[in-house]
């Protein structure tokens, strides 16, 4: 998991490099060859170029990166992050927000408009329906953490692309790694995909718990598949809204908790 960090960081700083440095040159193109030794004719020949202010790609990976020992330091870099499309159009990237030492994490797929007006999670409709269950199982925001498997809003509220989801997962699993919850509820295909490296269905996925594995020497926790809370709005059933409440009571289960109501 450091090492897919690590990798991230780099690429981070390549990027920041790139866009750090000045690769405009004026008039007729340059010609001459990289192995060029330069001198004053070849100077004379190529007036305009200027000195690349980047740093060289070779002393990259010798520079510091900042530990990423917190969650705030993880949302730092991830509201700096250029490694996918989907930084081009945000208005904010969300990493996230809650307790630090949740034994519970929602986990879901992006962030929506309101998420990227808003830096946070879950705060637009989805968000309020999630706020409704947490409720119920006798929870408060403030007692769990949120956050998604992208940590920028796809265009139109699509869905993320394997390379988006991909770019990302690495600061999902840091953070799992330091909240180290106990239970952990995948809304949705995209995030129990992600997080199970399945494509199993959701409805094939939901209901059961799968062992979610850290990358040191603590105990697996527990992963729930359940319903994303904006399928929930739009298939508000009892048949679907009792599979996502059986989903929570399982949770509850393993957390010892009573809920206040059980609708």
């Amino acid at each position: 998991m450091k090492d897919d960090l690590k990798t991230i960081l780099t690429r981070h700083l390549e990027l920041e490099a790139f866009y750090a440095g000045d690769f405009s040159i004026r008039g007729a193109p340059c010609t001459r060859s990289a192995r060029t030794v330069p001198s004053a004719e070849s100077d004379a020949m190529c007036p305009t170029a200027r000195p690349q202010k980047s740093t060289p790609t070779s002393d990259i990976a010798t520079l510091q990166a900042p530990p990423l020992d917190t969650l705030d330091a993880i949302a730092a870099v991830v509201r700096q992050c250029r490694l996918c499309r989907l930084s081009e159009n945000r208005t904010h990237a969300v990493p996230g927000q809650g307790n630090p030492n949740a034994q519970l994490v929602f986990v879901g797929e992006g962030p929506g408009e309101d998420e990227d007006t808003q830096g946070l999670a879950f705060v637009g409709r989805a968000g309020k329906k999630l706020t409704d269950i947490i409720t119920a199982m006798g929870l408060r925001r403030e007692d769990v953490f949120i956050c998604n498997v992208v940590k920028c809003r796809p265009p139109g509220n699509r869905d993320p692309r394997p390379d988006e989801a991909l770019a990302c997962l690495p600061y999902l699993k840091r953070q799992l790694e330091l909240i180290e919850p106990k239970v952990i509820v995948a809304l949705g295909a995209h995030a129990a995909q992600r997080l199970l490296e399945t494509d199993q269905a959701i409805g094939r996925l939901r209901g059961r718990f799968f062992e979610y594995p850290y990358s040191n020497d603590h105990p697996p926790a527990k992963l729930m598949p359940t319903y994303h809370p904006s399928y929930l709005i739009r298939n508000y059933t009892v048949e679907t809204r009792q599979r996502v409440w059986d989903d929570m009571q399982k949770v509850m289960g393993e957390l010892k908790i009573k809920p206040t109501r059980g609708d």
